[in-house]
């Protein structure tokens, strides 16, 4: 009996917790995002004007994003589209226990894990789905009769009753369910039936259960070569090279054409690099990879140097881009964009659901966010991981060029943040062995990286 009072603690301690960091984090959600109508924005690579003959500021919560397209030209549609259709994934709870602890929620420590997650989700939609994709149905989004913001509300508001009364199953709002008049609202051809089945297909790899090559619960045993458990903080750069084992160990035969590459000590190698894309494929036969490189790197010293935004903003008006790991002091946030000085990003810091990604036709809704959300650059913590996509080699050696000529433009220092150099580099023989090996999953020299990237002064997000 007593081992069950404490369970029943224990429960009531998790429920309320999810509670309170919905109540600390959702507020953010319910506030109005502003652009300017006279500024361009760019989205990952792609430029949208929401010009009109008046000028001000632009309101864009998910609430009344529908009204705003009445009100002015230009494409603000196209933009929403765009920015809906990209995966968002935030904490969840009540997903299966994490191995080695008593965790069912990530809330509170798991929010660079999820902005790696999202990272790392960009580069496969760009792998199967191209950057022009979008969801069909990203304009669906608001159209329920209720708003999204109330719906955020009325969870938080049972999620904590839940929590005070010790209810065992509260009556928090069922999860939406796949909306069955898709097939009778528009006939899909062959292309678009195979889009939607990638895009399910991507999301299932990031469900919070073990199976799931990149879920959470995958990406934390990787983590523990690195010395890091479950609820811990996670910076930017470990988070890059556990993302690089999590793709190196996935066994799902379609990723077997895409691989991940870790700058190291802010070195791009570039034989290195098409060395891992012209590796042998586990099915015998060789083959080019898609490559995905990570750049972990430091925007200044204890704060971020705002020399660096002309940079931060040219990298993401690259389509190969796939966003930036980075946020504030202790708060991780996916960058995507930007407008002016700000940024535009996604924020995992919302408590939903767990999602059973196995089942078919799971509902899609949690996994895509409705409103923008922007921040000052001068706010953003200085340490941060860049992404990039490269299908090809002759892609990966068109974009080493222009990114090289990007660096020395916008570095007024003698070094320029990080650099692409010709050759291998010195853990040669470690790059070109098995990317599967049999003991253990990082190598000593990758330890002492590893290591040293949580120890140092970085600030971890």
């Amino acid at each position: 009996m007593e081992a069950t009072g404490t369970d029943e603690v224990e429960k009531i301690k998790s429920k309320f917790m999810s509670a309170w960091h919905n109540m600390k984090y959702s507020w953010v959600l319910k506030t109005k995002t502003y652009f300017s109508r006279n500024s361009p924005v760019f989205l990952l690579g792609k430029c949208y004007h929401f010009k009109t003959e008046e000028s001000g500021e632009l309101s864009t919560d998910g609430a009344n994003f529908d009204k705003i397209n009445t009100e002015i030209s230009g494409n603000v549609e196209e933009f929403r589209k765009d920015f809906i259709s990209r995966i968002w994934l935030t904490y969840r709870e009540e997903f299966p226990q994490i191995k080695g602890s008593a965790l069912t929620t990530d809330c509170g420590w798991g929010c660079t894990l999820r902005t790696g997650q999202m990272l790392l989700a960009q580069g496969l939609m760009l792998h199967f789905l191209g950057r022009a994709w979008v969801w069909p149905e990203a304009l669906d989004m608001d159209s329920d009769s209720e708003s999204w913001t109330s719906h955020t509300v009325r969870k938080l508001t049972a999620s904590f009753e839940a929590s005070l009364t010790a209810e065992r199953d509260p009556k928090i709002l069922p999860q939406p369910q796949a909306r069955p008049q898709r097939g009778t609202r528009r006939s899909w051809d062959v292309n678009e039936r195979r889009n939607e089945t990638y895009h399910r297909k991507i999301i299932s790899w990031f469900g919070d259960s073990p199976p799931a090559a990149f879920g959470l619960h995958q990406l934390i045993e990787y983590g523990k070569k690195s010395g890091k458990m479950a609820g811990d903080w996670y910076g930017p750069a470990v988070v890059a090279h556990i993302l690089r084992k999590a793709v190196e160990e996935a066994k799902d035969p379609e990723l077997q054409g895409v691989t991940v590459y870790v700058a190291q000590d802010c070195t791009v190698y570039s034989s290195d690099v098409i060395d891992r894309q012209c590796s042998f494929m586990d099915s015998g036969k060789a083959g080019t990879k898609a490559v995905i490189i990570l750049v972990p790197v430091r925007l200044g010293g204890e704060r971020t140097n705002t020399d660096y935004l002309e940079f931060v903003k040219g990298i993401l008006s690259l389509e190969y881009c796939v966003g930036i790991i980075g946020g504030r002091p202790k708060q991780s946030y996916y960058f995507a964009g930007f407008q002016d000085d700000s940024l535009i990003y996604m924020d995992p810091h919302y408590c939903q659901s767990f999602v059973d990604v196995s089942i078919k036709d799971f509902p899609l809704e949690s996994f895509h966010c409705p409103s923008p959300k922007k921040m000052s650059f001068k706010k953003m913590d200085p340490s941060c991981t860049i992404g990039f996509y490269c299908r090809t080699v002759q892609d990966f050696e068109k974009a080493s060029e222009e990114i090289t000529k990007m660096l020395k433009s916008s570095s007024k220092e003698k070094y320029p943040l990080f650099t692409f150099v010709k050759g291998h580099s010195k853990d040669y023989d470690f790059a070109s062995s098995p990317l599967h090996e049999e003991n253990d999953l990082f190598s000593e020299d990758e330890k002492k990286r590893l290591k040293r990237f949580s120890t140092e002064e970085f600030v971890l997000l």
